[in-house]
C-alpha cells in the first residue's frame, strides 16, 4: 500500500506541474517518513550513483549540441540532406527533416536538441512549400524523437549505467528500430503531404511569386554550396566510428565532439564567436544541471522502490492478471507509454530501467531487447496526447496548433510508432542482431 501511494504521489505532482526532480523527493520523503529510513545513507547512495566517468558523457554530448546549433554545422547538415534526391520528390522536405533529425540525433544524442534545431531550420521551408502547420508541427515532434534512438542516444548512456550493460551494445540495439521509423514516417509523411495539396489552376500572379521564389532559392543554394557541408557531414562518422571501431569509449567520443565542433564553428563556417560560445556553454551548463539533478533525485526513489521490492510486486500484479508473455508483454507497454507521456525521457529513462529490468529479464528478455523496447515507448509517449511534451516542444518552435497537430500525430502514431514498436517487442531478433553479431550477446 505504501508504495502504490509513493506512486500516487509521484504522478499527481508531475500532473500538477511539481518539477520532475522535487516530485521524485517527495515520493521518496513519503517511503522515508513512513520507513524510518536513515536519508543520511540515501544520500550518500546517491552521490556514489552519479559519481560516475561515464555520465560524463551527458554534459559533453549536450555542449556538443548546442555548438552545432549555434556553430552552423546543424544547418549545413540539413542543407545537404536537402540537395540529394530526397528534396527533389512529392513531400520531399518532410523526408529531409525526417533524415536530418536522424543525422542530428546521431551527433547529438537528444531529442530536444534535434528538434530544436532541425524544427528552427526546416519549418520555413516545409510552410513555403506547402506544407500544413499541423503536419509540420506533428512530423518534427515524431522525428525528434529519432534522437533518443539513432546512436549516440543520451538516454540509453543512461540505460546503460542504471543497467550494468554495455553502452555500445545499446546503441547497436536501437539502430534497426530507428532505421524504420525513418522509413515509416517518411511514408506517412508523403501520404499526408499528398493528400492536404490544394487543387486547382495556378494564377498569373502567384505563378510569378513562385517564380521569385525558385531564383531567390537557387541563389541560397549556390551561396550554401560556397560553404561545404563536408566537415558538417563528418562529424557523425567521426563520432560513430571512433565508437564501434574500438579506438575510444563513449564519454571520449562526446569530447571529441566538442573538441571537433569549436573550430569547425570557428574557422570554417565563421559562426562562433565569444558571444555564442558563451551562450552555449550556458546553455549545456544549465541542461546538464538539471539532469545531474534529476539523476541524483531519481537514484534515491529508484533505491527506496528496490528496497520495497516494487520490481516482484509489479511482476506478481502482472502474472495475476495473465500467464501469457505476450499479454504481459502488451501490459508493460502500456504503462512505459503512460509514463513516457508524464515525464521527459531522462527522467522516464532512468527511473524505470531498475524497476523494470528485472521484470523484462525474469520474463526472458535480454536487457539490449527491452533497451529498445523502453527507447521506442518512450519516444512515442513523448509525442501521445493528452500529455506529449515533446509535442507541446514542436507548438512552440513551429508555431503549430496542438489540435492542428493532433489529427496528422495519431496517424504517425498508428502507422509509423506502433508497428515500430510491436515489431521490436515480439521480434527480439529485430533489436539483438546486430550487438550479437558485434559479440555483445
Amino acid at each position: 500500500m505504501k508504495i502504490l501511494v509513493a506512486l500516487v504521489i509521484l504522478i499527481a505532482a508531475m500532473i500538477i506541474g511539481i518539477p520532475v526532480p522535487l516530485a521524485f523527493l517527495l515520493s521518496a520523503t513519503q517511503l522515508c517518513v513512513v520507513n524510518g529510513t536513515n536519508t543520511q545513507m540515501l544520500l550518500s547512495y546517491g552521490y556514489k550513483s552519479v559519481n560516475s566517468v561515464l555520465l560524463l558523457t551527458i554534459p559533453l554530448f549536450v555542449l556538443a549540441g548546442s555548438l552545432i546549433n549555434n556553430g552552423g554545422l546543424g544547418e549545413k547538415l540539413c542543407g545537404a540532406v536537402e540537395r540529394t534526391r530526397l528534396g527533389k520528390v512529392k513531400g520531399g522536405l518532410g523526408i529531409v527533416s525526417v533524415v536530418a533529425c536522424a543525422v542530428f540525433g546521431a551527433v547529438s544524442g537528444s531529442s530536444s536538441a534535434t528538434l530544436s534545431c532541425v524544427g528552427s531550420i526546416m519549418t520555413p521551408k516545409m510552410k513555403e512549400a506547402g506544407y500544413s502547420d499541423g503536419l509540420v508541427g506533428s512530423l518534427l515532434a515524431s522525428s525528434g524523437v529519432l534522437g533518443i534512438l539513432i546512436p549516440p542516444s543520451m538516454i540509453m548512456i543512461l540505460y546503460a549505467w542504471a543497467s550494468n550493460a554495455s553502452v555500445l551494445g545499446c546503441f547497436l540495439a536501437t539502430i534497426l528500430p530507428g532505421i524504420l521509423l525513418v522509413i515509416l514516417l517518411s511514408l506517412v509523411n508523403c501520404y499526408l503531404y499528398k493528400r492536404n495539396q490544394k487543387d486547382g489552376t495556378m494564377t498569373l500572379t502567384d505563378a510569378i511569386l513562385e517564380s521569385a521564389k525558385l531564383k531567390e532559392r537557387a541563389k541560397q543554394q549556390n551561396k550554401e554550396k560556397e560553404t561545404s557541408a563536408v566537415p558538417a557531414l563528418i562529424m557523425p562518422l567521426i563520432i560513430l566510428g571512433s565508437i564501434y571501431g574500438g579506438f575510444l569509449t563513449a564519454t571520449e567520443a562526446a569530447a571529441l565532439s566538442v573538441f571537433y565542433a569549436i573550430p569547425v564553428g570557428i574557422f570554417y563556417y565563421k559562426r562562433i564567436n565569444w558571444s555564442t560560445y558563451k551562450k552555449a556553454m550556458i546553455d549545456a551548463g544549465k541542461t546538464a544541471g538539471v539532469i545531474m539533478t534529476m539523476l541524483f533525485c531519481v537514484q534515491i526513489l529508484s533505491r527506496l522502490y528496490i528496497t520495497e521490492n516494487l520490481p516482484n510486486t509489479i511482476l506478481s500484479v502482472l502474472t495475476a492478471i495473465s500467464s501469457n508473455k505476450v499479454v504481459i508483454l502488451l501490459m508493460l507497454n502500456l504503462f512505459m507509454v503512460v509514463m513516457g507521456m508524464l515525464m521527459d525521457d531522462t527522467s522516464c529513462t532512468i527511473l524505470l530501467t531498475p524497476i523494470l529490468l528485472p521484470v523484462a529479464t525474469s520474463l526472458g528478455l535480454s536487457p539490449f531487447h527491452f533497451a529498445a523496447i523502453l527507447g521506442v515507448n518512450i519516444g512515442m509517449g513523448n509525442i501521445t496526447p493528452p500529455t506529449a511534451p515533446l509535442l507541446y516542444l514542436s507548438g512552440r518552435i513551429t508555431g503549430a496548433q496542438v489540435k492542428d497537430m493532433l489529427k496528422p500525430t495519431l496517424l504517425m502514431i498508428c502507422f509509423a510508432w506502433l508497428p515500430t514498436l510491436i515489431l521490436t517487442t515480439y521480434c527480439p531478433i529485430f533489436s539483438e542482431i546486430l550487438p550479437r553479431l558485434l559479440g555483445y550477446l
